[in-house]
């Protein structure tokens, strides 16, 4: 019958000619086989996923694909415990694909996971701005990430596109933690005069449907009630900890019972106006 290298010989024979519909189809394929050939399944999905890098970064569907594969449990396993840099690229998809936000939660969470075994600008782009709310931070971890895309195979292509999405979000980030953003301090960091920042503010708070108003004479965004402040999202993460906790300790006994440890949670500044 026919076996693993044959596939993976056509896979690649089909990448070669850049015969992305049908590479598509072979990779499907050679997931099928996979699962259901006995043993040797982890080697096999990290094998596949460094392969499927070449489709998903070159097929138009693609940055849909590589999400739906590499977030399945199996997959996602197989990259932490073998390939965790290949977490740089679903990064990047996610970034890039505003579709997939949702996802963003466990994007954060294998970032965590891994952050001892694998770290870079890409990764630490999302540790910086959805994790230590470091928006300075975040900046300088999106000029480095300028540098690493133009020199990656896969993603020199999309390198405009990852930044432009990213400032988004670093924008919408700090839009939802502060009440009042000048628009002079957007425009210094991200390299814009005022009247290009002005312009990009009001067709971001639009495409994100945030509520908000432009205060021409003060020269600053005022954001609407719905917007929690910096210490709303601490008090509410420490009440989700304080539950998550009460629930723990539910299932010890007093003897069995953890000593109980304090954590922090830290917040960089973007800067002042």
């Amino acid at each position: 019958g026919i076996n693993a290298e044959y596939m993976g010989g056509k896979l690649a024979s089909e990448i070669l000619l850049q015969n992305w519909d049908t590479a598509l189809e072979d990779l499907k394929h050679l997931r099928e086989f996979i699962e259901e050939a006995p043993g040797a399944q982890l080697g096999g999905r990290a094998w596949l996923v460094h392969w499927a890098l070449f489709v998903f970064f070159n097929h138009p569907g693609g940055r849909d694909g590589i999400i739906e594969m590499f977030f399945q449990e199996r997959y996602l396993n197989a990259i932490q415990t073998v390939c965790p840099h290949i977490l740089r690229y679903l990064t990047c998809a996610v970034i890039t694909n505003k579709k997939k936000r949702s996802q963003l939660k466990d994007l954060i969470k294998a970032i965590e996971q891994e952050q001892q075994n694998y770290r870079d600008p890409v990764t630490e782009f999302i540790e910086c701005l959805y994790v230590n709310f470091d928006f300075e931070g975040a900046q300088e971890k999106l000029r480095q990430c300028n540098e690493v895309l133009s020199h990656d195979f896969f993603l020199v292509a999309c390198r405009d596109e990852f930044i432009d999405n990213a400032r988004l979000m670093i924008f919408e980030n700090y839009c939802r933690i502060h009440s009042v953003i000048d628009i002079k301090m957007v425009a210094e960091k991200l390299n814009m005069d005022e009247e290009q920042a002005e312009i990009w503010i009001v067709n971001l708070i639009r495409e994100a449907r945030l509520d908000a108003r432009m205060d021409e004479a003060q020269k600053r965004v005022i954001m609407g009630s719905q917007v929690r402040s910096v210490h709303q999202v601490i008090k509410d993460k420490t009440k989700n900890l304080a539950t998550r906790t009460l629930l723990l300790s539910a299932q010890y006994s007093p003897a069995d019972r953890p000593p109980a440890t304090d954590g922090a949670l830290s917040r960089g500044q973007w800067g002042t106006a």
